[in-house]
């Protein structure tokens, strides 16, 4: 998923937005070339076009379900990720290049789930650029610096070698293996994880 890797520069453009959402609702954070928009229902009919396709989901926890619902997308917004977000338990956002900005590419999202605390997705046309780089950057910046979160753990895939790629490039490191089941049948799997003062030290550095 990556190629060189841009310097980043991790900027929040809007903070908490009042609203009927959460105390710590998802603002807009800016990249060097990405815009990240916390997700809302409009972003079903690009999501339903993007996502269900197999490079995408194959990694991915076997709760996906699939072949993938035509209401796949919007039931997920709908019953999942947006009543988390109001119950400030999961922070999600969209993805989109800072030179089009009403055009989704992927979505990445924060959870308080144990073990479970970020996922990711870009559509393979835009994969090889660094921009999941840029992405995670920003978002688990506000997760040490805003929800002042001790430690981020994620789960991965052994085989998901561009994701696993990422978290060992932001200074993360395995401290479990074992199996897991995934949308492409029963594999090897991982958890990565790094704690809020080796991430500001890596910052610094």
């Amino acid at each position: 998923m990556l190629a060189s890797e841009p310097e980043i520069r991790v900027l929040v453009v809007s903070q908490r937005p009042v609203s009927n959402r959460g105390d710590m609702a998802a603002p807009s954070l800016s990249t060097e070339r990405l815009v990240l928009r916390p997700l809302e229902l409009a972003d079903a009919p690009a999501i339903q076009r993007l996502f269900p396709r197999w490079e995408v989901v194959k990694h991915m926890a076997a709760t996906i379900p699939w072949p993938y619902p035509d209401d796949g997308a919007e039931q997920y917004l709908r019953s999942i990720a947006l009543p988390a977000a109001e119950r400030d338990e999961a922070w999600h956002w969209s993805i989109r290049l800072a030179k089009k900005p009403d055009e989704l590419i992927g979505v990445i999202s924060l959870m308080s789930t144990e073990n479970d605390n970020r996922g990711f997705w870009l559509a393979p046309e835009h994969q090889s650029r660094g921009y999941m780089t840029e992405a995670a950057e920003a978002v688990t910046t506000f997760w040490f610096d805003e929800l002042k979160r001790p430690i981020l753990r994620v789960p991965k895939a052994v085989a998901n070698r561009p994701s696993r790629r990422i978290s060992e490039q932001s200074g993360m490191r395995v401290v479990w293996t074992g199996e897991r089941e995934y949308v492409s049948g029963r594999g090897s799997a991982e958890l990565w994880e790094i704690t809020a003062e080796e991430w500001r030290a890596r910052m610094r550095g």
